[in-house]
């Protein structure tokens, strides 16, 4: 560790993928922050230009419609871990990102290739920004954003405990409610054409149905601290 202390660690992508409800979120974050490296919530962004679409009228049902005004949002994503900010066109759109309306809609916007494309290369220009290095979160992070990541991660964890997770998050949800809504949106972004929710194949898969949120944070934090010094 004493040479740790005299040179800069080296530069780290970490792409954490998997489905909703699996303390995706809360694990990057706190990655994050403990190791110094910036973080991108890419759920974030989809969940912006959706905002956007639905804010200004845009048919949802239409992908024509949503690809052909998919380039005219302006998102600008903060990737300190601490306070992820996220603004469209100068607007804090931080806290209308979360409201059921655009939850319910980011599955069918972020189908469209034309909005995979633009937020896909916004992504990838973040990450190359990053100089400490990067975690960053979401669905196809591993197998389409970055193929290149220097560690990739997927968490899964039961639907029942997703689903339990999700509706404590949620003040008040329903757990079998919000089950089929998790079940729904994973088929969604599963079956879609363009980068769906999956795998890759190197990357290492973490159940974290029984496991405490401090016991998922310090199962990543010991993969990047492995894969640092390896490099």
């Amino acid at each position: 560790m004493e040479n740790g202390a005299a040179r800069p660690a080296p530069a780290v992508i970490v792409a954490i993928d998997g489905p909703s409800g699996t303390g995706k979120s809360s694990t990057s974050k706190a990655v994050a922050a403990k190791l110094g490296l910036s973080y991108l919530d890419t759920g974030a962004q989809y969940r912006a230009i959706t905002w956007w679409m639905v804010t200004n009228s845009i048919d949802i049902t239409d992908p024509t419609a949503i690809a052909a005004v998919a380039g005219k949002p302006e998102i600008i994503s903060g990737t300190d871990p601490s306070a992820p900010a996220i603004t469209v066109d100068g607007t804090d759109v931080a806290g209308p990102i979360r409201t059921q309306e655009v939850t319910s809609k980011v599955s069918a916007v972020s189908a469209v290739p034309e909005v995979r494309a633009r937020i896909t290369e916004l992504q990838r220009s973040i990450a190359a920004a990053a100089e400490p290095g990067i975690v960053v979160e979401g669905r196809d992070i591993g197998t389409t954003v970055l193929p290149d990541a220097d560690l990739k991660i997927f968490l899964t964890a039961s639907p029942e405990a997703r689903a339990s997770r999700r509706s404590g998050e949620l003040k008040g949800a329903d757990v079998n409610s919000t089950r089929e809504a998790l079940l729904k949106r994973d088929a969604a972004d599963s079956s879609r054409k363009t980068s769906p929710l999956a795998k890759a194949d190197d990357a290492v898969e973490v159940d974290t149905s029984d496991l405490t949120l401090q016991q998922v944070i310090e199962c990543v934090v010991t993969l990047v601290e492995e894969k640092r010094a390896a490099k």
